[in-house]
């Protein structure tokens, strides 16, 4: 009896075992209802690659402040304790001790040990290098600050290709149910008529046909749906075993979007970044020139000197420790250095007119890109109409064929017919209608309006 009451206690052990673990996975899968701008919002704070790019805008920040520290006064201290095991030797006049005039005696001056303490004070009064450099770190920082939002709006483009190709295939899915349904309930039609002696069995398996492709296009379609679930939530940053539920819905409505025909180049953040980028060069050509300038510094050291000639003594507070001291400016005034700072200017001056020529480049670069966007959007939302019209002809076509096949006054090869008309109807109109909702993410992109 014993044995019994064990082995049950052992299986509802493992039991509430197995139970907390499935009760563990469920509570660590969340679930996120989200709209295309939640979805963005969501990848701008959780996809790995923003994240990297702020760290470099923090990076440049500290930069900033690195290049205003060397412009506050510079404190340091040293403690030097010197083992004098050889003294230096000095040769004097042998008169001055009283011997013959014209021969040097060598004497020896020092202690076997000697300390030396000393703080000392810098302080830059004028350096033109310093004010430039830090004027360039500034607006390395701003470079910094615009290469980050030109990744959140290159992510933006990501994540809402991904969310519209995620509501692209729910609705083909949809679809694609739809008509698994209704190929099935033409099968058991046909079959039925085939029973009753109103049709041939090459009509069943006419049907049949139809049916066992859209039954493999059903699997496919509900796989195409997951992995692009999963990609989208790859690109927010999201764990993949979380779920999604997204909130907007594809109609006509998403296409109504006026667009503004006020354009500017600065709305563009490539053409910010690249008008950063001159001023950068410009800054280092004005930062060689003010090399020729001279340079300013105050300066203060103090400090105490003992020797000694016994080791331990260097360590007696008691000992006497004799104080110096000095205050001073310094001046470095650059001279002559061989027409190199000359030159390197030549070079930085070449590299200027580069970039202003990318200026040009760049305006051309964005008119094609503007205006082929609009073309192709225009396009795109135009043949999306087209085929949704085709789709629907379509869908009424296979209706009628098929009720005069029901009706006895038509034939099943022409209902398969108008079926296979009817699903390419529907695979053109979710290509066309995935093709205007890129165009309209790139056209936005090309307006500068993305973000």
């Amino acid at each position: 009896m014993k044995k019994v009451m064990f082995n049950i206690n052992r299986h509802l052990a493992g039991l509430f075992f197995v139970l907390a673990i499935l009760n563990s996975h469920a509570n660590a899968q969340e679930v996120h209802e989200i709209s295309r701008d939640q979805a963005v919002d969501y990848a701008l704070t959780h996809n790995p690659t923003i994240l990297n790019t702020a760290l470099d805008v923090e990076s440049a920040e500290a930069f900033v402040k690195e290049n205003i520290s060397s412009g506050l006064p510079q404190v340091s201290a040293s403690i030097d304790l010197s083992d004098n095991f050889e003294l230096p030797t000095t040769f004097l006049p042998a008169e001055v001790l009283g011997g013959t005039p014209g021969e040097e005696i060598p004497v020896q001056f020092g202690t076997n040990y000697s300390g030396n303490a000393t703080v000392g004070l810098t302080q830059m009064v004028f350096d033109g290098v310093f004010f430039i450099g830090l004027e360039a770190a500034r607006t390395f920082e701003q470079l910094s600050k615009k290469d980050h939002i030109k990744s959140k709006i290159d992510l933006a483009e990501t994540v809402t290709t991904a969310y519209y190709n995620v509501l692209v295939n729910q609705l083909t899915l949809q679809l694609v149910e739809k008509n698994y349904g209704r190929l099935d309930t033409l099968l058991r039609e046909t079959e039925i008529m085939y029973k009753n002696g109103f049709a041939e069995k090459i009509d069943v398996n006419r049907v049949k046909v139809q049916f066992n492709n859209i039954r493999v296009n059903r699997d496919n379609s509900r796989k195409m749906l997951d992995i692009a679930e999963k990609l989208l939530k790859f690109q927010m940053g999201m764990a993949v075993d979380d779920s999604v539920v997204l909130t907007d819905n594809l109609n006509n409505e998403i296409f109504d979007e006026n667009f503004s025909e006020d354009f500017s180049y600065s709305n563009r953040i490539e053409y910010s970044i690249l008008e950063t980028q001159h001023k950068l060069a410009q800054l280092d050509i004005k930062r060689t020139k003010v090399e020729y300038l001279p340079k300013l510094d105050l300066y203060a050291n103090l400090g105490a000197l003992a020797g000694t000639n016994q080791f331990s003594d260097v360590f007696d507070i008691s000992n006497q420790w004799f104080k110096f001291g000095v205050v001073g400016v310094r001046m470095n005034i650059p001279i002559f250095d061989g027409m190199q700072k000359s030159n390197l200017i030549q070079q930085k001056k070449a590299k200027l007119i580069q970039v202003e020529h990318s200026f040009d480049q760049l305006k051309n670069s964005i008119d094609l890109e503007l205006n082929r966007a609009k073309v192709s959007y225009d396009n795109s939302v135009d043949y999306m109409h087209v085929q949704e019209e085709n789709m629907n002809l379509a869908e009424e076509v296979y209706e009628v064929t098929k009720t005069k096949y029901q009706q006895g006054i038509g034939s099943n090869i022409e209902v398969i017919n108008a079926d296979a008309d009817f699903k390419q109807a529907q695979t053109n109109y979710f290509t066309a209608l995935y093709d205007a909702l890129i165009a309209k993410v790139a056209y936005k992109k090309a307006l500068g309006t993305l973000l």
